[in-house]
């Protein structure tokens, strides 16, 4: 059993009978003598999402889940559920939307790279890849001097993404997204 100190982006625990995924830590210091570090601790509830949050003090001890996980591929939707296929075994796995309501913006057919998190065989939720191409459908025309500058624009990519890019990206290029923060990182 890990103590909450120990706990990182990604881990899957039990807390009150019901399992959980960690979204964000929050590690808070007190200034005043003889308090303990706080961590604050931001989950979502697998498998039919939904957030909550804890706060542990460093000792405390939280339940670890056996996990396995699986590479899959995202295969299609159908209405509000999403099929993903094993890429060793060829099974196939079935996820409501709601359960991967921040991921979907980011899932295009085919997209590889995708981990499936499953409990006792069942698929509970997906780690997307920490980044992903996409391509530029709709902006404003590009700055030929705004490399130098900083400023953005707003970009709407292919599955209806809006983000902000750097001044200079064109209509058609393929970009990198970091999919934890969900913002440019780089040209593709």
């Amino acid at each position: 059993m890990p103590k909450a100190s120990e706990l990182k982006r990604g881990h899957v625990v039990e807390l009150n009978g019901h399992v959980y995924i960690v979204q964000h830590v929050d590690v808070r210091n007190p200034t005043s003598r003889g308090a303990t570090t706080l961590y604050k601790v931001r989950f979502n509830l697998l498998p039919e999402g939904g957030k909550h949050e804890v706060t542990f003090t460093g000792d405390d001890m939280v339940k670890n889940v056996s996990l396995e996980r699986r590479k899959v591929s995202y295969l299609y939707r159908e209405d509000d559920l999403f099929t993903f296929m094993d890429v060793e075994d060829y099974s196939q796995y079935y996820l409501n939307g709601s359960s991967i309501e921040s991921q979907l913006p980011y899932l295009s057919d085919g997209l590889e790279g995708i981990m499936a998190l499953l409990i006792e065989g069942e698929i509970v939720t997906i780690e997307l890849p920490a980044s992903v191409i996409m391509e530029v459908a709709e902006c404003v025309p590009g700055m030929q001097a705004a490399s130098a500058t900083g400023r953005t624009k707003p970009a709407i990519l292919s599955n209806g993404l809006e983000l902000q890019v750097p001044e200079y990206i064109k209509q058609g290029e393929k970009i990198k997204i970091n999919t934890e923060t969900g913002k440019f990182m780089t040209r593709a």
